[in-house]
């Protein structure tokens, strides 16, 4: 019954139907990320700018995550619209094994690496220390994280949108909760400071995974997933990273745009870090129901391409990008209008250096919300029809070829007033990529589905 309906539910509720559960667990991760940089704030100035010169390695992390996750979600809901029903099951077998390798490439990095890139980042004893130990606890922790998105992504692409959301209201909410008692070490717990925002974290991670488990394990899905009994096959795991690939890349560029970033503004002002850290976790307040919208879409999406059918297809895409849109046109007014009682919420110490620089900051890069919103939908759809590079180069001509370069051009010429510009800047930019890639992808083969769809019969 579930999956009958990606082929037959009116498009536009499908979306939602599909959608909000996603959207609702994105905003409370989003929510507790605020209040996760809220407390931290609290600390001190440069607390904040500890964890902030740390969110490029969680950027990664969540990008290898998210990327298998792509993958695995769309490789199973397409073999799931072709009615190839062990295909889907042998994606999702080898998506959730491949998850424990990739905690283990940050595990090695959380025992190794993490006192060398602090070092590398600022020359602040307190911010190297800090950061370092947050570093550590997020890196060697991060093994509920990655099963947890895996798991996600396997339920997604059946059709199950709501365990999902679960699981993430449990993260979050316990993430809250935890948060202000290791941190500041209320009652029994200890005081452990910026790195007590790691332990809640993790703590909030784990809680999320075992109810992911339990569900994936115990209940009834279009995919049964099993740990043994099967080999591994070159072919799936290929399939998994032609699109996961790029869509790790991608996420990963991301990573580096914000290293470059905090290097960039370090050379101006440890403040700028501090702004830049607040800017990603509001931002992420209005992005985060975008990418929750991503995750209702891209199922269907894959399902209707794999079935050939161009018309719901397409439907889907653009009802999708409408819905978008609205989301960061909200953003966008909310953070032209309201820009200083935004920066106050971190803002505990009340540094006038913090609304001088973030006021300005939050208006200008803003403006690239609404272009932005185009550039995601777009990847998701070249993701659901297995052409993931198409989302890479397009976010490697805006993040690396666009953003670093002109922030560090805007900062030679301007300083900090200017850099922010670099973000809008950059977005145009992506939205003729993405327009063009767009138009290339319909003549050549979307325009083509209804055809095969023909002949086939």
């Amino acid at each position: 019954m579930r999956m009958r309906r990606m082929g037959e539910m009116p498009v536009g509720r499908l979306i939602l139907t599909m959608s909000w559960p996603a959207m609702i667990a994105m905003l409370i991760q989003a929510f507790y990320n605020i209040v996760d940089s809220f407390f931290v704030s609290m600390i001190s100035e440069q607390a904040l700018a500890a964890v902030t010169y740390v969110f490029p390695i969680q950027m990664l992390l969540i990008s290898i995550a998210i990327g298998t996750g792509v993958g695995i979600n769309s490789l199973i809901s397409r073999r799931l619209g072709a009615k190839l029903y062990e295909e889907a099951d042998m994606a999702a077998n080898h998506g959730y094994r491949l998850s424990f390798f990739n905690w283990m490439f940050f595990a090695l990095i959380g025992i190794f690496l993490t006192s060398p890139f602090m070092n590398l980042m600022s020359d602040t004893p307190f911010i190297v220390e800090s950061g370092s130990s947050y570093m550590r606890i997020i890196t060697i922790g991060s093994l509920f994280c990655i099963v947890q998105m895996t798991s996600e992504k396997i339920l997604q692409a059946t059709g199950n949108m709501i365990v999902p959301m679960i699981c993430g209201i449990i993260g979050g909410v316990s993430n809250i909760i935890l948060d202000p008692l290791f941190i500041f070490g209320i009652g029994p717990f200890p005081e452990l400071g910026v790195a007590g925002a790691g332990v809640a974290t993790i703590g909030g991670q784990f809680l999320s995974m075992c109810v992911g488990q339990i569900v994936l394990f115990k209940g009834k899905h279009a995919v049964k997933v099993r740990l043994w009994g099967w080999k591994f096959q070159g072919r799936i795991v290929r399939d998994i990273y032609a699109v996961g690939a790029p869509a790790i890349l991608m996420q990963s560029i991301a990573s580096i745009m914000q290293f470059g970033m905090n290097i960039i503004l370090g050379t101006l002002t440890e403040t700028a870090v501090a702004v830049m850290g607040v800017y990603g976790r509001l931002q992420s307040f209005i992005f985060m129901p975008v990418f929750g919208l991503n995750q209702g879409v891209l199922p269907i999406m894959g399902f209707n391409y794999g079935a050939r059918n161009r018309k719901r297809l397409m439907e889907t895409y653009k009802k999708g990008l409408m819905i978008a849109c609205i989301i960061m046109a909200i953003g966008l007014v909310a953070f032209q209008l309201f820009p200083r009682e935004l920066m106050a919420v971190f803002n505990s110490q009340n540094s006038q250096e913090m609304y001088d620089i973030g006021i300005p900051a939050l208006r200008y890069i803003s403006l690239c919300f609404l272009p932005a919103a185009f550039g995601i939908m777009s990847s998701s759809i070249f993701q659901a029809t297995a052409h993931g590079f198409l989302s890479l180069w397009g976010s490697l001509l805006r993040q690396l070829v666009g953003i670093l370069p002109l922030a560090w051009i805007l900062a030679a010429v301007g300083g900090v007033d200017l850099v922010w510009f670099s973000f809008p800047l950059a977005e145009l930019i992506g939205t003729v990529y993405f327009a063009a890639a767009l138009k290339h992808l319909y003549r050549t083969e979307i325009r083509r589905l209804d055809i095969l769809e023909e002949n086939a019969f």
